[in-house]
């Protein structure tokens, strides 16, 4: 390792010193980022692409998913959590939502316990379809942590040599993938009883 070097002006040296400070503080930041600290991160908020009415819902085409493949597993199925998968695999009715490439079909793998097969889906998007809820559950936990650098000019001249440039790291969370819930009962509010 290199020894820092020492200016013979001392103006400079306590700029020099100053950025050092900075530029640590900045490492510490970047290293202090953990998952728990990313999950607090603000949500980018997102309008839903699918605006059906309750007529439309009601006329739609009753779409059933299943697994275009599956595999086994040689796992051996945990019988203590029996109750909990079998409430995830109920079939819900909800809408998927591809954020990034709007319209696109979702193809995502699922193995929701150990001793479960795996399986893969191919999930029409913006029509309201019946799927097991772990699958609904999965495409509600795609999203990602997008990472912004915000420059900080740093007035230091070192020894007239220009400016320096800080930056922070900021982050918020992108919902990549979407699942939204389609309710098919009538509202109270709404005329209906």
């Amino acid at each position: 390792m290199t020894q820092k070097p020492r200016l013979s002006n001392s103006q400079a040296q306590n700029d020099l010193d100053k950025a050092e400070k900075q530029f640590e503080a900045f490492e510490e930041s970047i290293q202090n980022m953990t998952l728990d600290r990313m999950n607090q991160a603000p949500k980018q908020e997102t309008e839903p692409q699918t605006k059906l009415s309750q007529k439309d819902i009601e006329r739609s085409k009753e779409i059933y998913l299943k697994p275009v493949t599956s595999i086994t597993s040689r796992d051996k199925f945990n019988e203590r959590f029996r109750a909990d998968y079998e409430f995830e695999k109920e079939y819900v009715q909800f809408i998927a939502e591809h954020n990034e490439l709007k319209g696109e079909v979702i193809e995502t793998w699922t193995r929701p316990r150990g001793g479960i097969p795996a399986e893969f889906w191919k999930v029409p998007t913006n029509k309201p379809v019946w799927g097991p809820r772990y699958l609904a559950e999965q495409i509600k936990r795609k999203n990602y942590h997008r990472f912004v650098m915000q420059q900080h000019v740093m007035t230091h001249s070192l020894g007239g040599v220009g400016e320096m440039y800080g930056s922070m790291a900021v982050d918020t969370i992108i919902q990549r993938l979407d699942a939204r819930p389609v309710s098919s009962k009538k509202s109270i509010f709404m005329g209906a009883a």
